[in-house]
C-alpha cells in the first residue's frame, strides 16, 4: 500500500472519528479504538468498551441521540513509516456546538496526536492524545 494510499486511509479514520461522536455513535468510536488507547484528560482510556464507556460518561446526548456538536479537524500532517507499518498525525480541532437556545459557537479546540498500524492491510488507531488549548462554554457539550 502506497504512502499517498495509507494517507487517504489515515484521514479517512481521522474523519470517521469526528463524524461518530458527532452523531452520538460512541459504540463506534470504541470500535475504532478496539486495541487503542484515547488520553484526555483523565486518565488513559484502553480498548472499545473503555472508550464508549467514557464517552457516554462525559458527554451529554440530546432528543436527537447526538451531542448537537460539529468537530472540524484541520492542519491535518500525517507522517508514515511504510517498512514498519506506523504511522502518525497531528492536527488541530474546533468543537462547534448549538442548541435550539445556544446559538452557534466554538466550544473548545485544540490538538490531536495519533499514532497507527497497519494491521492485515488496514490502518488502525493506536492511540490519540487530545490536549484542549481553548475552552469555552462547555456546560452543554460535558458532564460537570
Amino acid at each position: 500500500m502506497g504512502t499517498t494510499v495509507g494517507t487517504a486511509a489515515i484521514t479517512n479514520l481521522i474523519a470517521e472519528y469526528a463524524e461518530l461522536v458527532d452523531t452520538g455513535d460512541f459504540a463506534g468510536v470504541g470500535e475504532l479504538f478496539a486495541d487503542g488507547v484515547f488520553i484526555g484528560s483523565g486518565a488513559p482510556v484502553h480498548g472499545r468498551e473503555a472508550v464508549e464507556k467514557m464517552l457516554r460518561d462525559t458527554v451529554i446526548l440530546y432528543e436527537d441521540g447526538t451531542p448537537r456538536t460539529h468537530h472540524v479537524t484541520t492542519n491535518l500532517a500525517v507522517d508514515i513509516d511504510e517498512e514498519t507499518g506506523t504511522a502518525a498525525a497531528r492536527s488541530y480541532v474546533t468543537v462547534f456546538q448549538a442548541l435550539p437556545e445556544f446559538p452557534l459557537r466554538p466550544v473548545a479546540a485544540g490538538r490531536y496526536s495519533d499514532r497507527f498500524e497497519r494491521r492485515d492491510g488496514r490502518w488502525r488507531f493506536v492511540e490519540r492524545h487530545v490536549r484542549i488549548h481553548l475552552v469555552g462554554d462547555v456546560s452543554r457539550h460535558l458532564r460537570a
